[in-house]
């Protein structure tokens, strides 16, 4: 698995790449569609196809809860339980605690949720979401992050970067235990809300610990 720079614009800094993966070859920039809990809504796997998406998105909390590691283990990963032979990226939960703060307590050892199914407890660490990941069998895993809301106060952004660092190499060293065979590409998440000093400091940490790519965390919460 790599990525290869193709082609940077002179003109601003648009990239072209091509990312290689286990299933199959994604040319970015790239749209692709969200499938959280195992299926892209009202489109079946050959008609992603027909249309040229080259990877889609699982989500960790979600399939962690339904259909659970078993199922999914039953049929030997995402790809085959939803007939799909592209490229999967799956999310490590992280968005959920932001989208379901109200059904969640986070702790240093990460978070506890009382799922939105049943309510129910269910606990996400950075070492689970990596073992839910490798089980879902994903091409591109993310490291377990907090996303924070907008408006958010800086004291409050400060805390919770550190401890998104800190849960991103339990991340790494977690999935560097793994074989290497076995295990996805793992991106860290840049985050810091809109804090660019944050922001900076989050880029230039994950950069140390040397992901094998990197994402940006926390847009699309409502910030103007």
């Amino acid at each position: 698995m790599s990525f290869r720079l193709i082609k940077t614009d002179s003109l601003s800094r648009a990239r072209r790449g091509r990312l290689v993966t286990r299933h199959g070859i994604v040319e970015t920039p790239i749209f692709m569609p969200v499938g959280t809990q195992g299926t892209v809504k009202a489109t079946a796997p050959d008609e992603l196809s027909d249309l040229g998406v080259q990877i889609i998105l699982g989500n960790t909390y979600h399939l962690f809860l339904r259909p659970g590691l078993e199922v999914i283990q039953h049929f030997g990963g995402l790809h085959q339980f939803m007939s799909w032979n592209g490229p999967i990226l799956s999310d490590s939960g992280g968005f959920q605690v932001f989208s379901l703060s109200k059904l969640r307590r986070i702790t240093e050892d990460g978070v506890h949720f009382n799922n939105h199914l049943d309510g129910a407890p269910c606990f996400i660490s950075p070492e689970i979401s990596m073992e839910v990941q490798v089980t879902l069998r994903s091409d591109v895993a993310m490291v377990f992050d907090e996303c924070l809301p907008y408006p958010c106060k800086a004291d409050q952004a400060a805390v919770s970067l550190e401890r998104t660092l800190r849960w991103a190499w339990r991340c790494k060293r977690w999935s560097e235990s793994q074989n290497p065979e076995s295990r996805p590409l793992l991106f860290g998440i840049v985050q810091g809300a809109t804090y660019p000093d944050l922001r900076e400091e989050s880029a230039r940490a994950l950069v140390e610990m040397a992901f094998d790519g990197y994402a940006i965390g926390g847009v699309s919460v409502g910030e103007p």
